[in-house]
């Protein structure tokens, strides 16, 4: 049987990423995305695929429930990817209602369309079906020194986007439970990689270096995540939807722990290496800024990712150095696509600061 992927959220950061991957890796698929084209969401994103007859592109908003019944109709897809979500932490300190919406009602109205979908099917589809939920470890809260995010861990979310993905994932479990429906959850640690908004620490940081801008660190740069280059999760995803059970959770990590500074420091250390600051003045590290930490910072995530290397054969493949390194030049080589995005509404400004209606 032919596999259509519908992936909500397709044209934002791993969303392009894994329409890449599965259009590559499965060569006989179908790729629909259907993404609103928000702030995060880029057409850019998917110029590589924009010319596969397999690939197709539908804009629509994961909240509307028409054209998401409409879409499931007309596509009829044997996998849903759900990962469109607001996803900024500080974006969601600044606007959290737009996080409910969107995170925890989009996910209702794409879930319950799936159960209208499948209900409709015959019996080798909805053996067949799956719907990948696709969330984060945030939801955990925070963790002491020693331990890591399973499977088990108590949902404690400490930001309104948190919140927001908790509520989700609970939504996806009672779709399951209640419903029969095929539901798959990921809980996956901080990614990186290429087509990353420059909202976020490591695209940040790069484009800022390179214009000899202040690299901005929270706090005492000391809070630590475990990071998970993109193509390594697009994989885990391919798979969870291929060999997951229904109604089980993956927690997917690159078992990269770093803090906020060593990540800083690797990027200005790839930066040194693949572009030199002009007229030799010295290391990228000479612009890092320590500033005011964002509220409710959590101060250590990380993800024991052994079921998903035990039950689905998974492995993070990507070394973290060599991963940045990776990224970096990725960025070097796509100069016009930042270009493009910083032009847009994103100027690299300071979000989330307390006070701030």
């Amino acid at each position: 049987m032919v596999a259509t992927y519908f992936v909500t959220g397709g044209a934002g950061f791993i969303g392009s990423n894994l329409v890449h991957y599965l259009l590559e890796t499965s060569p006989e698929s179908k790729v629909v995305v259907y993404d609103r084209l928000t702030y995060a969401g880029n057409l850019d994103n998917l110029v590589p695929a924009a010319k596969n007859p397999r690939y197709r592109f539908i804009q629509g908003d994961i909240c509307d429930r028409d054209q998401v019944r409409a879409a499931l109709a007309e596509t009829r897809p044997t996998v849903i990817y759900n990962l469109a979500a607001e996803s900024h932490v500080d974006r969601s300190i600044d606007a959290p209602g737009e996080f409910v919406r969107t995170n925890v009602a989009g996910t209702f109205e794409m879930l319950d369309a799936a159960r209208a979908l499948v209900a409709k099917e015959g019996e080798e589809a909805k053996r067949s079906f799956r719907f990948v939920h696709v969330s984060t470890d945030e939801v955990f809260g925070s963790l002491g020194t020693s331990d890591f995010f399973t499977e088990e861990s108590r949902y404690a979310p400490n930001s309104p986007y948190a919140a927001s993905k908790a509520g989700a994932d609970h939504l996806a479990r009672a779709y399951f439970h209640t419903y029969g429906l095929p539901v798959i959850t990921t809980n996956c640690s901080n990614n990186y990689g290429p087509y990353q908004f420059p909202e976020k620490l490591i695209p940040l940081a790069i484009l800022n270096a390179l214009e000899g801008k202040p690299l901005p660190v929270y706090g005492d740069g000391q809070n630590i995540r475990d990071w998970l280059y993109v193509t390594d999760h697009c994989e885990a995803l391919r798979i969870a939807a291929a060999t997951g059970a229904p109604g089980e959770t993956y927690n997917v990590g690159g078992r990269n722990e770093r803090t906020t500074i060593q990540i800083a420091h690797a990027v200005c250390d790839a930066l040194d290496e693949l572009a030199p600051r002009k007229g030799g003045k010295g290391s990228h590290r000479e612009l890092i800024t320590f500033v005011k930490d964002r509220p409710g910072h959590d101060r250590r995530y990380a993800i024991d990712p052994s079921k998903v290397i035990r039950e689905l054969a998974w492995q993070p493949t990507t070394r973290l150095e060599e991963g940045i390194k990776k990224t970096v030049r990725w960025y070097l080589e796509h100069r016009e696509w930042c270009d493009r995005i910083t032009q847009g509404v994103y100027k690299r400004e300071r979000l989330g600061l307390p006070g701030v209606a």
